[in-house]
């Protein structure tokens, strides 16, 4: 059925203007239309749609490069240096512009600012498939990059706002939609470019699809939020106060770290254990379509529950299980412990809930959005780097495996902190009192 198939399902309990928007808040700058006054059924799926879509788009730049860089590098003359830029500029564009999101928000509006990321996104890949020189797609890439960095921040933000009921079931929907994309860049990318014969339209055909998401939000921008001008805004710096926020912020870093390394280097651990090339790449395929049912499931279990500290021991112990299994057990059983670290991988639907699930308000959730995941993937980008160096002065994965399991025990450790049922408001109102 696909993910709006979810919310067909759901409705199957209550009317669907009534757990899509139990306070209808979309149009509380505009008059509402007639058949808003009823809850707003078309704007609530024009929503969903417009939420689903861009999240299609948020790793495309990034997973849509990955297949062909070595082609792209030769085409384009790029250096190596050329290419670790390439390969970190996600990185530093999701930490950097993530942080500055929650501004640009207050000044241009979340509609229209996410519209205008979405157009940014689509601009860059376009101009970068019609690069001819590194300086160009690099630049390019960095544009495209900062739309998806926009969307990053914007998208827990916006359910928050519009979906306070029912973020377990919305985060499921972002999460799920975003991992899908993720999969299909990553997939597709390769057989468009064989049916081609250029890999100019094998990164460009993903403008199109930046172009179709834009669609829903031109049509909201009319629907703008109002926001409350009196609501205390909780900015980086008095987050970089707060216990709760840094919990989160390596909650995420922890788990980004972890998703950065095995995508980078799962392939070398199983060719060094025995596998071919083939094989390791068929297992690292099944590895990343495991985010697809991982994405329904957990957000949907978790939101059952006010306190997530079970959820958050689960999936490290399938962390912990699976990389033992990894390191210790024979080669041939590798599948069995790569879908328990896939299953593991539900951290990360797991960490984007808690920026909603750890705050009150759309404008808290923001700020913890943009703090947590700027701080975050910056401590995540360190991660893939950390592994080759150790790898390098060792020749082997024992150092690089206990590295994976210190960050494991700060995932614990943050996660039993950020997994209680608090909230950022209640902390600064505790420590101002």
């Amino acid at each position: 059925m696909g993910v709006l198939g979810l919310l067909a399902c759901e409705s199957s309990y209550e009317p669907i203007s009534g757990w899509i928007f139990p306070r209808m808040t979309v149009l509380a700058s505009e008059p509402r239309a007639p058949e808003s006054r009823d809850g707003a059924g078309p704007l609530a799926w024009l929503l969903v749609l417009g939420i689903v879509l861009a999240a299609l788009n948020l790793r495309t730049a990034v997973t849509s490069v990955g297949p062909l860089l070595d082609e792209l590098a030769g085409a384009l003359g790029m250096t190596s240096v050329g290419t670790g830029v390439l390969t970190t500029l996600p990185v530093l564009a999701f930490a950097t512009v993530g942080a500055v999101t929650p501004a640009l928000s207050r000044k241009a509006g979340e509609h229209r600012l996410l519209l205008l990321a979405l157009v940014a996104l689509g601009a860059g890949l376009l101009v970068r498939s019609l690069a001819g020189s590194a300086t160009v797609f690099l630049l390019s890439s960095a544009l495209a990059l900062s739309g998806g960095a926009v969307g990053n921040v914007l998208i827990p933000t916006l359910i928050k706002r519009h979906f306070p009921a029912r973020t377990g079931v919305m985060t499921t929907v972002y999460t799920t939609a975003l991992a899908a994309g993720t999969m299909l860049a990553a997939a597709a990318t390769v057989p468009i470019e064989r049916a081609s014969g250029d890999w100019h339209v094998a990164i460009g055909v993903w403008a199109a699809l930046a172009a179709v998401a834009a669609l829903p939000w031109l049509a909201l921008l009319r629907s703008e939020p109002e926001r409350d001008g009196d609501t205390p805004r909780a900015g980086i710096r008095q987050l970089a106060r707060s216990r709760l926020a840094w919990m989160v912020a390596v909650y995420f870093g922890t788990q980004s770290m972890i998703a950065y390394v095995m995508f980078g280097w799962l392939p070398m651990i199983l060719t060094d254990a025995g596998y071919s090339i083939g094989q390791a790449g068929l297992i690292l395929g099944v590895f990343t379509a495991l985010s697809i049912p991982v994405s329904l499931l957990v957000p949907a279990i978790t939101s059952r529950f006010r306190d997530q500290r079970p959820v958050v021991v689960g999936l490290i112990a399938c962390y912990a299980a699976g990389f033992l299994g990894l390191w210790f057990a024979p080669a041939s059983t590798a599948m069995v412990w790569i879908v328990l670290i896939g299953v593991g991988m539900g951290s990360f639907p797991l960490a984007l809930m808690m920026l909603a699930l750890r705050t009150r308000t759309a404008e808290a959730t923001a700020s913890l959005s943009a703090f947590g995941q700027s701080a975050g993937y910056l401590m995540a980008g360190a991660g893939p780097l950390t592994v080759g160096v150790l790898r390098e002065m060792t020749g082997g994965w024992a150092l690089p495996y206990l590295l994976l399991f210190a960050v494991l025990a700060a995932q614990l450790f943050t996660g039993l902190y950020a997994g209680r049922d608090r909230f950022i408001e209640d902390e600064r109102a505790a420590a101002g009192s």
